[in-house]
C-alpha cells in the first residue's frame, strides 16, 4: 500500500479492514482464550438452621465460585490449600483428554494437595459446552467444597434452542449441623451408616421452611414475559432429588453438558453428580413461587426427607406476598422417575450427533452389592461395605496414574473381573448371609479406541437401592435399562442405539440394571464409582486403565512439574 495514490490507499484500507473483519467473524474459534482462576481453600464460619460451624470453602464462598469458560478455551486454576485437610478438586464431566493429571480424584490421578501447598490444574475444554461442576474429591469435603462450571458455546454458535433472556445456576446440596468429617469418622468407627443430613439446600441455603432460615433463602428475580435458562446441579452427597417450580413447567434442553431433545415437564429427577439445564418462561401471574427440592428414594433406606426451597420472584411483587409451593412427586414415586428418564434422548442432529458404538469389542457385567466384613472394634462386630463384582476397592497410598505412568510395581493389580465370579439371582429375595467381600486395588485394562459395553446390575445383598455411577474422563451412552435381572439373550434387542441419552453420571434403578456404551479413546487411569458418597467410602468404586494408542497424540501427556507428592 506504500506506492498507492491517497484515494486508492483509503479504498484499499477499507477493503482490507472489511476482509479482516469478515475473516474474524468466520474464524472466532481460532482465538481460544486462557481463563485463569485462583482457588484459596479456607475454613470459614457459616451459620445455618440456628447452628454455626466452621466449614471448608473455596475463596470463603459456599457454594464456591462459578468457573466460566468457552468451548475451546484453556483453563488454569491454581488451588492453594490453607485448610487442615488434604485437598483435591475434580472437574466433574470434563474429559481431560490425555490429561488425567488435571482430573483431580485423590489417590487416583494425583496425590492430594497438602495443607499449605498449591497445585495448578491446567486443562483445555475440547468439544464440550454446557453445565458441569467441580467438587472436592477426598473424604466428604465436597459437602461444602463445590461450585458450577459454565461452558459457553464458541463465539457465534447459538444454542440449539431459543436464546434465553437470562441464566442462573441452581446448586442443590445437603447441610449437616455437625462437622461432616466428624460424622463420617463416627460412622466408619461404628461400621454403620453415619447420620443423615439435617437439610437440603439450594445455592447453599435451605429456605424459609427451616428454622432461622428466612435470610438463608435464595431468590431469583424474573421479569414477566422473559425466558430463563436454569443450570441445575445436584451436589448432594447421598440423595437423588426431585425439583419443581410452583406454577411453572420446565423444558429440559441439556443433561450433563450434552444437548438433548427438548421436552416439557412439571418436575425433574437429578442424581448426585448430574446436571440438567431447563428453560422456564416467566408467563404466570406476577407473584412469588417456591422452587423446591426433596429426595427420591424407592428402597427401604432412610433419607433426609425434608424439602428445601428457593423463590422465583417476579419483579415488582412485594416480598410480603407468601410464595406458593409446587407439587413434587412422592418420595417413592418410581413411576414418575421411570417416565421422566424415558423421555431423555440425545439431540442427534448433524451438528450434535449421537455417535453410539454399534459394535462392541468388550462386554463387561458388574454387580453392585452391599456387604458386611468382620470388624472387631465395630458396634455389631461387622463393618458395612460395598462392592462391584464382590470386590471392595482399597484406595492406594499414591496416585494410580503415577503408578501406571512410571510403571511402579505393587500399587495395583490389573485383574478386575469382567463379570461376577459366582452368578446368582441378583434381585431375588434379600440375601443376608455370606455378605463378606474381597478387598483389593484391582483395575481393568482396556485397549485404546476399543468399544466397551458395561451392564451395571443392582443386587439384593442386604437391600436393593438406586446407585448413580460416574465415569471420569468420558461421556457414555445409556443404551438400555430395566428392572430385575439383566437378560443377555433378550434385553439387548430393546436397546436404543439411535438417540440414547449421553451422560457422565447415570442412575442404576433400584433392583434393576443399566447398560452403557463408550469408546475408550482417552488414555489414562479413569475412576469409576458410585456418586453416593456413603457408598464410595464403603468401597463401591474401581478404575479403568486405558492403554496408550499409537504415537504421542494417543498417549498420556507427561505429568506437570508441580504434581503433589504423597
Amino acid at each position: 500500500m506504500a506506492n498507492c495514490f491517497p484515494s486508492h490507499c483509503s479504498l484499499l484500507k477499507i477493503v482490507f479492514i472489511s476482509i479482516v473483519a469478515f475473516v474474524s467473524v468466520l474464524i472466532p474459534i481460532s482465538e481460544a482464550a486462557v481463563k485463569k482462576y485462583q482457588f484459596d481453600v479456607v475454613v470459614k464460619n457459616v451459620s445455618r438452621l440456628c447452628h454455626a460451624k466452621p466449614i471448608v470453602t473455596v475463596n470463603g464462598m459456599y457454594p464456591g465460585p462459578t468457573v466460566y469458560a468457552r468451548e475451546g478455551d484453556r483453563v488454569i486454576i491454581n488451588v492453594t490449600n490453607h485448610a487442615q485437610y488434604n485437598m483435591s478438586i475434580h472437574w466433574h464431566g470434563l474429559k481431560q483428554l490425555r490429561n488425567g493429571w488435571a482430573d483431580g480424584p485423590a489417590y487416583i490421578t494425583q496425590c492430594p494437595i497438602q495443607s499449605g501447598n498449591s497445585y495448578t490444574y491446567d486443562f483445555n475444554i475440547t468439544g464440550q459446552r454446557g453445565t458441569l461442576w467441580w467438587h472436592a474429591h477426598i473424604l466428604w469435603l465436597r459437602a461444602t467444597v463445590h461450585g458450577a462450571i459454565v461452558i459457553m458455546p464458541q463465539v457465534g454458535v447459538p444454542y440449539p434452542f431459543p436464546q434465553p433472556d437470562s441464566e442462573a445456576e441452581l446448586v442443590l446440596g445437603e447441610w449437616w449441623n455437625a462437622d461432616v468429617e466428624t460424622i463420617e469418622n463416627q460412622g466408619n468407627t461404628l461400621g454403620l451408616p453415619p447420620n443423615m443430613s439435617d437439610a437440603h439446600t439450594i445455592n447453599g441455603k435451605p429456605g424459609p421452611l427451616f428454622p432461622c432460615s428466612d435470610k438463608h433463602t435464595y431468590a431469583l428475580e424474573v421479569e414477566w414475559g422473559k425466558t430463563y435458562l436454569l443450570r441445575i446441579i445436584n451436589a448432594a452427597l447421598n440423595d437423588e432429588l426431585f425439583f419443581a417450580i410452583a406454577g411453572h413447567s420446565m423444558t429440559v434442553v441439556e443433561i450433563d453438558a450434552v444437548y438433548c431433545k427438548p421436552f416439557t415437564t412439571e418436575a425433574l429427577l437429578i442424581a448426585p453428580g448430574q446436571t440438567t439445564n431447563v428453560l422456564v418462561q416467566a408467563n404466570q401471574s406476577p407473584g412469588r413461587y417456591f422452587m423446591a427440592t426433596r429426595p427420591f428414594m424407592d428402597a427401604p433406606v432412610p433419607v433426609d426427607n425434608k424439602t428445601a426451597t428457593a423463590i422465583l420472584q417476579y419483579k415488582g411483587v412485594p416480598t410480603t406476598v407468601l410464595p406458593l409451593l409446587p407439587k413434587l412427586p412422592a418420595p417413592n414415586d418410581t413411576a414418575f422417575a421411570d417416565n421422566y428418564l424415558d423421555k431423555l434422548r440425545s439431540l442427534n442432529t448433524a451438528q450434535f450427533p449421537a455417535n453410539v458404538p454399534l459394535t462392541v469389542d468388550r462386554h463387561l457385567f458388574y454387580t453392585i452389592g452391599l456387604g458386611a466384613n468382620p470388624c472387631a472394634t465395630c458396634l455389631n462386630g461387622t463393618r458395612l461395605t460395598a462392592s462391584l463384582n464382590n470386590i471392595t476397592f482399597i484406595m492406594p497410598k499414591i496416585g494410580l496414574l503415577q503408578a501406571h505412568y512410571f510403571n511402579t510395581k505393587g500399587v495395583f493389580r490389573l485383574d478386575f473381573p469382567d463379570k461376577p465370579v459366582t452368578p446368582f439371582n441378583y434381585t431375588g429375595a434379600p440375601l443376608t448371609a455370606n455378605l463378606g467381600t474381597s478387598m483389593g486395588t484391582r483395575l481393568s485394562k482396556v485397549a485404546f479406541n476399543s468399544t466397551v459395553e458395561l451392564v451395571l446390575q443392582d443386587t439384593n445383598l442386604l437391600t436393593v437401592e438406586s446407585h448413580p455411577f460416574h465415569l471420569h474422563g468420558y461421556n457414555f451412552f445409556v443404551v438400555g435399562t430395566g428392572i430385575g435381572n439383566f437378560d443377555p439373550a433378550k434385553d439387548p434387542a430393546k436397546y436404543n442405539l439411535v438417540d440414547p441419552p449421553e451422560r457422565n453420571t447415570v442412575g442404576v434403578p433400584t433392583g434393576g440394571w443399566t447398560a452403557i456404551r463408550f469408546r475408550a479413546d482417552n488414555p489414562g487411569v479413569w475412576f469409576f464409582h458410585c456418586h453416593l458418597e456413603l457408598h464410595t467410602t464403603w468401597g463401591l468404586k474401581m478404575a479403568f486403565v486405558v492403554e496408550n494408542g499409537n504415537g504421542p497424540e494417543q498417549s498420556v501427556l507427561p505429568p506437570p512439574t508441580d504434581l503433589p507428592l504423597c
